[in-house]
């Protein structure tokens, strides 16, 4: 059996652990948020070009 110093010792090792994940949970979140804006944003942009293609193929 481990003694008490052992299992202590992986108690802070594994909420080291998880305080690490939770921190790269966050970071990815806010790239994710700001990476869906600048999808949102760009959209207009890109409808419009599509029209315009589509214009363009239609015309004889």
């Amino acid at each position: 059996m481990a003694n008490v110093r052992t299992i202590r010792r992986r108690i802070r090792s594994v909420q080291s652990t998880a305080k690490i994940t939770k921190a790269m949970q966050m970071i990815a979140a806010s790239k994710m948020r700001f990476a869906q804006l600048a999808t949102l944003a760009g959209r207009p942009y890109a409808e419009k070009i599509e029209n315009v293609l589509s214009d363009l193929a239609a015309q004889p």
